[in-house]
């Protein structure tokens, strides 16, 4: 196929990629009182697993110190179109997230036909392992990084004088964003493996480069997170582990590439 060609075959994979976001958006749309009273302001109410576990392991060593007892701040709409933007923004980002697995087969399809024999079968379950990080990456993003966020952010006050409305696009961006680019970033491994495929990544590369690696991560976690510190280190310690098993996998792939050319 001539560039053009692979250009047109890109677009139709592109295409249907698309439709599967929109769809899952058009039904995330319709389902508000789910997306929204359960899922979104999940967060915001004592009764959330996050909040609840953390206080039965405080209990666990004699004392109470991450139980609450209410969440003391509201959620304001300061716009006359508040409301339905982030209806329709929060519906995008369930559709992406629900059409991913999706989304990334469509890729796949595009490119696993310019693979050779052997690269396609020691490329198998890449569906599977990537399908596995995106969520994992979500449910953390959902669970653990945004209800310490809400909690710290939304009870913190300077004087008891200030009380804190908050406003709605803040508050659903932040738990829009944070959730999906956690599972954005859990996808490392799978972006390694592919590079190391090339040839562009090596795990010696990646070991001279680790400090430099830690310093972008320490970046990266302050962009996508709230400005607090412990939902830094949060994101950081995954990710960090996630950097060292794709080291592993560079160096399984450099080998594997040795092999198929003494072969």
């Amino acid at each position: 196929m001539s560039f053009l060609d692979h250009l047109g075959e890109l677009r139709w994979h592109l295409v249907r990629s698309s439709i599967a976001i929109f769809l899952f958006a058009v039904l995330a749309f319709l389902s508000k009182e789910i997306i929204f009273d359960v899922i979104i302001f999940g967060p915001k109410q004592m009764d959330f697993p996050t909040y609840t576990l953390f206080c039965w392991l405080s209990s666990l060593v004699g004392g109470d110190v991450f139980c609450f007892n209410e969440m003391p701040f509201e959620l304001l709409n300061m716009r006359m179109s508040g409301q339905f933007q982030m209806h329709l923004w929060v519906s995008l980002v369930a559709g992406i997230i629900i059409a991913f697995p999706y989304v990334f087969w469509e890729l796949w399809r595009f490119i696993q036909p310019g693979l050779l024999q052997n690269e396609r079968k020691s490329s198998r379950g890449v569906l599977v392992f990537t399908t596995i990080l995106f969520l994992f990456g979500v449910l953390f993003g959902y669970y653990v990084i945004v209800p310490l966020s809400v909690q710290f952010l939304g009870t913190y006050t300077v004087s008891s004088q200030i009380f804190n409305r908050i406003d709605l696009t803040s508050y659903i961006s932040m738990v829009s964003s944070v959730t999906l680019a956690t599972g954005i970033l859990f996808q490392l491994p799978i972006v390694v493996y592919f590079l190391s495929k090339l040839g562009v990544v090596t795990p010696v590369l990646l070991k001279t480069y680790r400090r430099h690696a830690i310093v972008g991560i320490l970046l990266l976690s302050a962009i996508i997170t709230p400005p607090d510190i412990a939902s830094q280190i949060l994101v950081t310690f995954p990710v960090l582990i996630l950097y060292q098993i794709s080291i592993g996998v560079s160096r399984r792939v450099s080998k594997n590439r040795v092999k198929t050319k003494e072969a």
